[in-house]
């Protein structure tokens, strides 16, 4: 039989503790409801009483119509040398009025003496007792083991005894918290497989984090050895280094250790998922996380391009569709006349590989790529220069002239920033003006201004994202700079490029491709 696996997600709690992530109550519900429909089986929503957030959340989560999904508040054990019924923050956590609750209490001698300062005795006591407490509340409980592996490492007995108090107290599951992220694949699992012998009747689960960075590992080493609930976070969010990885460590339950997940029917909807939680959290994706990322099954290499496209297996270690994700080729200075034809028919370009023209082609692309350029992440710009060589495509609009003024009022402390552009259009010369607070948002502005009256579709795309990196830094101020830029038009996202010596040349180029992309599959 299969090995049943449940997943435990804490991004809307634990995975708000990292730099640079802040999720809404909105955003909160939201992912709440995206985790739900994928198949996870509880969901940590957050500490009730920590922060109007959190209660505004709990307050809301219930008019949620979730299929699965259990949502669970997070506290600690009761303080020391009061009584449960009397702790207020115990209180709170029923007044969340979820299914479960999960509740952290100390294994580390040193945290129970130096920390919160109470005895060895009074510890288990609190964590017995809290446990007893919401149990009898009519509460799912899991107790979070908080620095176990720690605890284990300094006493074996005492980090038994605190375990022991969870199962007198009626946990439903211990999970057992490697707080720190230090601890190592074997040492990990050999722990795990201790307890699992301790607990017997008791399921186990594990919370890892990635400061060795180990997470994922660790945790999957936790299922091997017994463990049957992983707690972790989408796209890895966390504090310090993150927490364990629910995006990779996913797939590889389901597809590497062949475990049974709820969510394992959904698993084709994971890159989606991770999309939405980076887009819920304002956070940039990153593209070559496993499984999930945009560079996962990406080739370059000629040599890998070629393998991978006669037999995906060769340089795939997965069909990517499981995950949700694709095949991409990427196109450099490294390109080869096989590497480009996979691109183009990616792209959905039918070409004639026997055409003298490509060999041109890539000449001219080696060429623009040591001059600054790069396709990689620009596939717009990449189809128009191909369509442009071959003669597959004719310009919608020609570009006269562009002028861009910046004046700063010293005394206002105001930056004004004026761009005009004339283009020809259909046969009609459009002359416009337009200002902005930035050069490239005037630029983009009097653009669109210009195009709008004949192409309405223009005003449709969003700039979305826009870099500008400085490509040989020896030159100073002259040195070219490439602008990546990253347009939106609905659910079709494209990435465009420029270089130049001149910032504002760059972004023209990169701006300039993308309208004339847009209108080129109009």
């Amino acid at each position: 039989m299969k090995q049943k696996v449940f997943i435990y997600d804490t991004t809307l709690r634990d995975g708000t503790q990292g730099e640079g992530i802040s999720l809404t109550v909105a955003s909160k519900l939201r992912l709440a409801q995206k985790m739900d429909d994928f198949g996870v089986d509880f969901i940590e929503g957050g500490w009730p009483g920590s922060n109007p957030r959190d209660m505004a959340f709990f307050e809301q989560v219930s008019s949620l119509e979730l299929k699965h999904a259990k949502i669970s508040a997070f506290g600690s054990t009761r303080r020391a040398n009061i009584r449960a019924e009397d702790d207020n923050q115990l209180k709170l956590l029923l007044d969340a009025k979820t299914p479960c609750v999960t509740i952290f209490g100390k294994t580390w001698l040193l945290h129970v003496e130096q920390v919160i300062k109470t005895t060895a005795e009074e510890n288990l006591k609190m964590i017995k007792e809290s446990v007893e407490f919401l149990k009898k509340n009519g509460r799912i409980v899991i107790y979070d083991a908080e620095h176990f592996f720690d605890g284990f490492k300094d006493n074996r007995e005492y980090a038994l005894k605190t375990l022991r108090a969870a199962i007198d107290g009626g946990a439903d599951y211990l999970c057992l918290c490697d707080t720190n992220g230090g601890t190592l694949v074997e040492e990990f699992k050999s722990i795990v497989k201790d307890v699992c012998d301790f607990s017997k009747d008791v399921p186990v689960a594990v919370h890892c984090h990635n400061d060795s960075g180990v997470g994922v590992a660790v945790s999957l080493a936790g299922v091997q050895a017994g463990a049957s609930m992983v707690q972790g976070t989408l796209n890895g969010f966390g504090e310090r280094n993150g927490n364990a990885n629910l995006c990779s460590i996913i797939p590889n339950l389901v597809l590497k250790l062949n475990c049974d997940l709820n969510c394992a029917p959904n698993l084709s909807k994971l890159r989606d998922l991770s999309l939405f939680a980076d887009e819920m959290a304002n956070a940039r994706s990153d593209s070559r996380q496993p499984y999930v990322g945009a560079s996962s099954f990406a080739h370059k290499g000629g040599v890998h391009a070629d393998a991978a496209n006669k037999v995906k297996r060769s340089y795939e270690h997965i069909s990517p569709e499981l995950v949700g994700n694709k095949t991409r080729v990427l196109v450099s200075d490294m390109s080869g006349r096989a590497l480009v034809m996979m691109k183009a028919k990616e792209l959905g370009m039918e070409i004639d590989a026997k055409d003298p023209k490509i060999k041109d082609f890539l000449d001219e692309l080696k060429q623009l790529e040591f001059n600054g350029y790069g396709y990689e992440a620009a596939d717009a710009s990449f189809k128009l220069l191909l369509a442009k060589f071959l003669k597959k495509t004719k310009p919608a609009f020609a570009v006269h002239n562009y002028r861009v003024m910046v004046e700063r009022d010293q005394f206002k402390e105001i930056t004004r920033s004026e761009a005009t552009v004339k283009l020809e259009v259909n046969g009609v010369l459009e002359h416009m003006v337009a200002e902005a607070h930035g050069p490239v948002g005037a630029l983009d502005l009097a653009f669109r201004k210009a195009l709008v009256r004949h192409y309405p579709q223009i005003m449709d795309i969003d700039l979305i994202d826009f870099k500008v990196r400085v490509l040989d830094s020896g030159l100073g101020a002259n040195a070219v700079v490439r602008v990546q830029a990253e347009f939106k038009d609905g659910d079709s996202i494209w990435g465009t490029v420029g270089a130049s010596d001149n910032v504002i040349e760059a972004a023209w180029e990169a701006l300039r491709d993308a309208f004339e992309y847009k209108l080129m599959n109009i």
